[in-house]
């Protein structure tokens, strides 16, 4: 059975993932959903678009990057394969 994970959940661990794979390392929306719902797909597979609104959210407000092929994406129109990052200077403006 999925486990229902809140946005604040989300939000903390995929930040907790980020801060211990530091500055310039990335992580895969994957990776916060297996933490949150475990590794069977039935578990973490129902997390995947939650976890892309958070990272979307959390982009808007300057807090992490989401990269497609290590560019910066639009949070607005992206889609695909992508990671999450740290920001940095080159992630601004």
């Amino acid at each position: 059975m999925p486990k229902n994970a809140n946005t604040e959940e989300i939000e903390a661990v995929m930040l907790a993932l980020l801060s211990e794979r530091g500055p310039g390392k990335t992580i895969g929306p994957a990776d916060v959903a297996q933490a949150i719902g475990g590794n069977q797909p039935d578990g973490w597979g129902p997390l995947m678009q939650p976890v892309r609104k958070v990272a979307v959210r959390l982009m808007k407000e300057g807090r992490i990057a989401i990269l497609r092929k290590g560019r910066p994406v639009d949070p607005d129109d992206f889609r695909g394969t992508y990671r999450l990052a740290l920001p940095t200077a080159t992630d601004e403006g």
